[in-house]
């Protein structure tokens, strides 16, 4: 998809060692968020109020915190060298529902799917992803 918004705005795409930790996690929330709505969508179906609970446990910090300390072993040195950029950048606030660790651990999980999708790795997110939903969900 990526590419595709490249070429319908005429855009080059950056060097994502250029690009902000905080700006990647901006990105990759986004993403991820799209993901797991897709997955949930097409999984269980259902009325908007129920999916919106059922995504809770996978777009919380928590979760997130979650899915990255369970993908951690399984990522490469240059991807846990994105994810540790995105976890020590100082965000201006924090989670209310987690602690410092775990917004930090998601903001880190956030900036490598950011990164992941600014060098058009779309599968690769989709493998992390799917299988970090069960970290997030606790069903590890």
């Amino acid at each position: 998809m990526e590419e595709s918004i490249r070429k319908a705005f005429e855009l080059s795409a950056p060097s994502v060692r250029q690009v902000p930790a905080l700006s990647l996690a901006y990105l990759g929330d986004a993403v991820y968020e799209l993901v797991v709505r897709t997955v949930l969508l097409e999984q269980e179906g259902g009325k908007n109020g129920a999916l919106h609970h059922r995504t809770l446990p996978y777009v919380s910090a928590v979760g997130q915190a979650r899915m990255a300390q369970g993908l951690l072993p399984e990522l490469t040195e240059e991807e846990q060298a994105v994810y540790r950029r995105g976890k020590n950048a100082k965000p201006e606030h924090g989670a209310k529902s987690a602690s410092a660790q775990e917004y930090h651990m998601a903001t880190g999980l956030e900036a490598l799917i950011g990164s992941l999708y600014l060098e058009g790795k779309t599968d690769r997110i989709l493998e992390l992803i799917r299988k970090g939903m069960a970290y997030a969900a606790g069903k590890d």
